[in-house]
Parts: C-alpha cells; sequence; structure tokens
C-alpha cells in the first residue's frame, strides 16, 4: 500500500503542479499581472515600432505657446481661430483632448459682472458676442471632435445625440467593455454643434502605465466610443461603428471596424499601443498655428489632435518606454498604428496557448524531474523555460503578437520544483531505507562515513592506531547438539543484538561476526583520539551484559556458557580491500591477531577478559590487575596484560590494583618462595580466583617470575 501511495503521489505530483499554473493563469494575481506587463514593456524598449510618416499631428498647447499667447484657459474666441485656421488648411479631422465643461469666463457677458463699467459701455460689451457661442459656430461646419471625461462616481450630464450607429456582428460587447457611471461632457451648445464626442478617458493598469488605448467604453447601458474612435469615424466621414465579437463564451470584442478600418481589439475594447520614442514631425506648436507659420499643405487631409505637453496643465502619462509623456500622444501613437497597419495583437486564442504551454511543458518537466537526475532536469527545464521566452520575444519581433511568457515559465517551473522536490523526498526514502537496510549488514557508522565521502568508496588502506575487542562464547557448540537449532539461533540472535547495539552505542565499528563472535573496531573509519578508553569501555559493558544474558538463560535451564573477551591497540592498515566488484572495509595488521589471541588466552588463565598495556594506557577509571608478561602462541615478545576486576564494572576513583593480589604479584620476581606462600595464603580466601590459582599453580611446577608462555592459542 505504501509503494502503491507513493506511486499515485509520484504520478499526481505533475498534474497538481499543472494545475497550479492552470490556477495562476486563470485567476491572473496582480504580482503575476505585474510581471507580464514588466516584460511586454521590456520588448517595446528593446524594440520601439519604426515610425513611419502617417498623416497625424498632435497640435500641442506647449509652455512656448503659453509664453506666446497666455495662460491656459485660453478664451475660447482663441480656441475658435485655432478651428478655423485648421479648417482652412482643409483637414481630414480635429480631434480635442480639452475639455469644454464649463462656460468660458472670459466672454464679455461673463466680464460684466467684473468690470465696474458706465452704462453706455456695458450696453456696448453686452452686444459683443458670446465666446461659446463663437466657438460653437466654428464648430458647426463639421470635422471636430469635442472630449468628454467618464467617472465611475455619481451621476453625471446626459450625452449629446448620438452622431453614429453600431452595427454589432455576434452577441452584445457591453459586458466586457469597461463600465462608467458618470459623463461630464463639453458644454451642451458646445457638444451639439461638433461632428463628435469621444471619451478622453484612460484605463491605465495597476501600475499607471498606459498600455492599451480604448477605443469603446460603457455608460449605464450605452456604448461610448472614445477620441480616437471618433477622429478616425469623423475623418473618413463614417456612419457607423461595426462590432464584432467571439462566438466563444467570455471572450467579447475582437474587432472593432471604423470605416475602411479594422482594428483588432482586447475583449474590453482597447488597442494594444506600440510605442515609438519622441519624434519631432509628430508635433506642431499651437501658437505657430494661430501665427500662420505653418504652411496649409502641411496640415492638410491630416488627423490632428489638440492637446497640451506643459507640464503645469497635469496631462501627463506614464509610458511602456519609461518616463512619462502627454496624454494625446497615446491617442496620436493610436491613430498612427492604425493609419499604418502596425498593430501590437493580444490575440484571443493566446490565453490557450499559454495554458496549453503549461500542460504540456508541466507535465513534461514535472516527469522529467521525477525520473531523472536534478542536474538534468534543472538544465532541461532552464532550456525550456528560456525556449518559452524566446517564443515570446519572436512572436513579438515577428508577429507583433503579445504572449505572455512569464505565467507559462512560472508554471513549468512550478511543476519542476514541485516534482523535484517529490524526487528528493522520494530518493531520501529510498537512502534512508537502503541506508537502515545496509546498516543491518554493515556497521552504520561505516555506512555514514560512506554515504558523506563517496570519494573513500576506493581500493587502498592508510596506516592508523585502532583498538580492537574480539569475543567468543564459550560451550556454544556443545548447546547447539542439547536444544533445537531454531531456539538456538533465537538465543544467538538475542545475545549477537544487544552485544553489537552496545558497540555501536559506544561508536565502534562492526568489523564481523564469525559465528557466535563479534570483532569490534575503534577509530575507523572516523578517528577516535579517545578510541583506548572507548574500547576498554566498550568490552566492559558487552560482558556486563554477557555475564546478566547467561545467568538469565541458566535460570530458564539453557546451559548459556560464558563470553571471553580480549582488547588491544595498535597499528594496522585500515581501509577496502578486495576487488572490483566487492569491497570488504576491514583492518589488517599484527594487532588484530594479538587481540584475537588475548581472547583465546581467557580459556587457558580461566578468566574472561584480558586487555593489553597498550590498550590501558589510555584509559582512566578502571580497577585492574596484572595477569604477566605473556608470550602469545606464535609469538616471541612478551605482552604485557591485565584483567579488569569487580565483575567488570568500571569504578572511577577505584585504586588501580588489588592490594593483597598486588602485593603477591609483586613477589614473584623478587622472591619466589615469599610469592608461594602468599599465593597459598590468597587460594584459601580466593578459591575461585583464576589468576591466584595460575600463579600458584606455576609456582607449584618451580615456574618463577611472571613471564608467561603460552603453547595453545
Amino acid at each position: 500500500m505504501r509503494r502503491w501511495f507513493n506511486l499515485s503521489l509520484n504520478i499526481l505530483m505533475p498534474l497538481f503542479a499543472v494545475g497550479i499554473g492552470a490556477a495562476l493563469l486563470l485567476l491572473d494575481p496582480p504580482l503575476l499581472q505585474t510581471l507580464r506587463q514588466a516584460v511586454f514593456d521590456q520588448y517595446q524598449r528593446v524594440h520601439p515600432r519604426i515610425y513611419q510618416t502617417a498623416p497625424v499631428r498632435i497640435i500641442d498647447i506647449d509652455e512656448e505657446s503659453l509664453a506666446k499667447i497666455g495662460q491656459w484657459p485660453w478664451p475660447r474666441s482663441r480656441i475658435a481661430e485655432l478651428v478655423e485656421r485648421l479648417r482652412q488648411a482643409e483637414v481630414a479631422a480635429v480631434g480635442f483632448d480639452v475639455l469644454f465643461a464649463e462656460p468660458d469666463r472670459t466672454s464679455p457677458k461673463a466680464m460684466l459682472n467684473i468690470w465696474s463699467l458706465p452704462s453706455a459701455a456695458q450696453r456696448s460689451v453686452a452686444m459683443l458676442p458670446d465666446h461659446d457661442d463663437l466657438l460653437a459656430a466654428a464648430l458647426a461646419p463639421g470635422g471636430v471632435v469635442l472630449g468628454l471625461s467618464l467617472e465611475r462616481q455619481g451621476e453625471g450630464l446626459p450625452l449629446p445625440a448620438q452622431k453614429y450607429r453600431y452595427v454589432s456582428m455576434g452577441g452584445s460587447a457591453l459586458p466586457f467593455v469597461h463600465a462608467f457611471t458618470r459623463a461630464v461632457p463639453s458644454l451642451p451648445l458646445l457638444s451639439k454643434a461638433a461632428a463628435g464626442n469621444g471619451v478622453l478617458t484612460f484605463v491605465p493598469d495597476n501600475d499607471g502605465v498606459v498600455r492599451r488605448v480604448p477605443l469603446l467604453l460603457r455608460l449605464g447601458d450605452s456604448l461610448v466610443p472614445s477620441l480616437v474612435s471618433e477622429v478616425l469615424r469623423v475623418g473618413q466621414g463614417a456612419q457607423n461603428y461595426m462590432l464584432r465579437t467571439s462566438e466563444s463564451p467570455g471572450v467579447g470584442l475582437t474587432e472593432l471596424k471604423i470605416g475602411q478600418f479594422s482594428i483588432p481589439t482586447t475583449s474590453a475594447g482597447e488597442a494594444w499601443v506600440h510605442y515609438t520614442g519622441p519624434v519631432k514631425e509628430r508635433t506642431i506648436p499651437a501658437w505657430k498655428i494661430l501665427a500662420g507659420e505653418i504652411p496649409a499643405a502641411e496640415l492638410q487631409g491630416k488627423l490632428l489632435l489638440v492637446g497640451t505637453s506643459a507640464q503645469g496643465l497635469m496631462d501627463l502619462r506614464f509610458s511602456p518606454l519609461g518616463g512619462v509623456m502627454p496624454g494625446v500622444e497615446a491617442h496620436a501613437q493610436m491613430l498612427e498604428q492604425v493609419l499604418t497597419d502596425s498593430y501590437l495583437y493580444r490575440p484571443a486564442w493566446a490565453n490557450a496557448i499559454e495554458a496549453l504551454t503549461i500542460v504540456v511543458g508541466g507535465l513534461a518537466m514535472g516527469t522529467l524531474a521525477l525520473v531523472t537526475g536534478a542536474l538534468v532536469s534543472a538544465v532541461v527545464t532552464l532550456l525550456v523555460i528560456g525556449g518559452v521566452i524566446w517564443g515570446g520575444w519572436v512572436a513579438f519581433m515577428d508577429h507583433r503578437l503579445l504572449l505572455d511568457p512569464v505565467t507559462p515559465a512560472l508554471g513549468i517551473f512550478i511543476a519542476f520544483l514541485l516534482s523535484s522536490v517529490m524526487h528528493h523526498l522520494s530518493t531520501e526514502r529510498r537512502q534512508r531505507f537502503v541506508r537502515e537496510a545496509f546498516s543491518r549488514y554493515v556497521s552504520p557508522n561505516l555506512v555514514s562515513y560512506i554515504v558523506g565521502h563517496p570519494d573513500q568508496l576506493e581500493l587502498g588502506g592508510k596506516r592508523q592506531e585502532c583498538s580492537f575487542i574480539f569475543t567468543d562464547l564459550a560451550g556454544f557448540t556443545s548447546l547447539m547438539e542439547k536444544i533445537d537449532p531454531a531456539e538456538v539461533v533465537a538465543l544467538l540472535n538475542g545475545y549477537l543484538d544487544e552485544m553489537i547495539s552496545t558497540a555501536f552505542s559506544f561508536n565502534g565499528t562492526l568489523e564481523r561476526i564469525i559465528g557466535d563472535a563479534v570483532v569490534i573496531m575503534f577509530s575507523a573509519p572516523v578517528q577516535q583520539p579517545d578510541h583506548r578508553q572507548r574500547a576498554l569501555s566498550c568490552a566492559i559493558a558487552m560482558q556486563r551484559f554477557a555475564s546478566r544474558y547467561s545467568e538469565e538463560l541458566r535460570a530458564k535451564g539453557f546451559a548459556f556458557g560464558q563470553t571471553r573477551i580480549g582488547v588491544h591497540s595498535g597499528s594496522v592498515i585500515v581501509g577496502n580491500f578486495g576487488g572490483s566488484h566487492m569491497f570488504d572495509y576491514r583492518a589488517l595488521g599484527d594487532t588484530i591477531n594479538t587481540a584475537s589471541r588475548l581472547e583465546s588466552v581467557n580459556k587457558h588463565l580461566g578468566t574472561r577478559m584480558c586487555v593489553s598495556e597498550n590498550t590501558l594506557s589510555g584509559c582512566t577509571g578502571v580497577v585492574v590487575r596484572p595477569v604477566g608478561r605473556l608470550v602469545l602462541k606464535g609469538k616471541t615478545e612478551p605482552l604485557m596484560v591485565f584483567q579488569p576486576i569487580h565483575n567488570g564494572l568500571e569504578i572511577p576513583g577505584a585504586p588501580l590494583e588489588d592490594p593483597e593480589y598486588a602485593a603477591a604479584y609483586a613477589l614473584l620476581t623478587q622472591d619466589p618462595v615469599a610469592a608461594r606462600t602468599a599465593f597459598e595464603q590468597l587460594a584459601k580466601e580466593r578459591p575461585d580466583d583464576p589468576l591466584v590459582n595460575l600463579h600458584l599453580q606455576r609456582l607449584q611446577d618451580n615456574q618463577i617470575g611472571d613471564l608467561i608462555v603460552m603453547t595453545e592459542k
């Protein structure tokens, strides 16, 4: 069940990750919008639209015009003069990116409330024409579009009568375009006289950048054209707006046709603007028109937008190219795109392509991350994400398409990341299982060392100081002959399990198991400066357990023997030995043979543990007594050997020797006769003491001194 669960989880993880990517695409959180917009802006900064000469000009009420003509607002009579001069130049249409929502405060009748004039002068001034009337008269012949503003709060004035019709192909566009509740149009007198009225309102993104220009907006239950749409319609003398909506649910507008021009739109009725850098040819200062310095031929047949770049008039917008621009420039650049057929497209199928990229790429990279190594999957994922980003750039450069690389790349990365985490966890579980399983065959500290130092997994060894414990279970062969083998195996497993666990608790390395015997090594593979102390403490703990275990089994009727232990320290070669197919981590050297001999001499001495002087030299807090200088079987040099006493228990602070035994032992080399008398007395007091009986027997056989030559292993 666990394996099936893990397999199912691995299969579902890429699907889950793809689901997250699809959810991001569907929900489109603000942070994701900001990232996508930043990418689209970067496209334009690297490759802005190349300016093509188009019949579009901005009549700029710039700082110079304000300096020459006077501060804004100018009298409507001056605006009327501007309109007349442009009409005389036979322009196609004029659009005002200016709102004339209030009566002209400089009109003669308005000034009468301010000036103190004689009655005759007042009558003369009252007979002068109103400036708004002059402007309305200038607008009446046609060709001029005025601006109006839309707001989302409050109630506004009614819109002027429509001078156009909508022809819809498909469903209604009302649910999709940006909705407003309040209109602020120009004065009714002026709105009625104008050839068209267009909305000046932008709907910038959440960072304030104008990336799209609305072509249609919604006021209540009515569609309202923008300034760009009305200037384009009036400039062509068209009467209709033809709206095309998609048959696919939720898509909305796809195209707006004005006269001979078909403009691709977003579902909200906007058009993306592909900006150029600043172009001097696009702008004409307003004062030059009024001063008659611009030849009519330069204006004839053109679409003109009257707006302002003066900072004090506050009509400045953020541009995708960075910095600010006059709001009228966004309108002008949109008209240029229409006339030169150089649109930016964010097609209705873009979301479908991006979703497909998330699904295919996410599943592929998620599956790859589950079945391959981290490096391979990471490199391939980076290449795929790079391909997605490159594809977005190529779509922009070659086809002027705005395809979002951010969301698909993020979705693919999430699929890779989650699947990689799952792969890592699965690998960790497998490694942990292998490590735990391997640790049942090989010492855990050796497994940990190999995992942490894989470079050490090679043939060869190095010389170092180590300590060794050899153990053997007396009488085990005869026990197997007397009871059922299955019971013997159970008893032996319980015994070995605790012996090995004790060794591991002192960070010993299990060097080998030979039947009922174990060999424990210290200071390899990880060096341990206190390996002598560890070895002796471990041996004492092992003997303590072995004695208790034997007593418990004997009480149950099992003749379980005693454990004999030998402990020795010295220089050995430690490393991996074997061949190209199998390694055996072990130690080689005479030290190991000596430790083995110390274990075996216990049966001849009657002791349970023998510790060499070399091991004891690095130990403290252990009560021992000397056995003698032993010449082990096969050796020529004597080795001073000791026996831990007090049943093998560590007794911190106890004396280093048993005084009575130590005194008798000292006489072995000083006065053999006195030594015999001393050991005879000790034998009466300690009839079961193996070392006392050993030395007494040797003295009785006329063997003088503490040198004992072993003739058997």
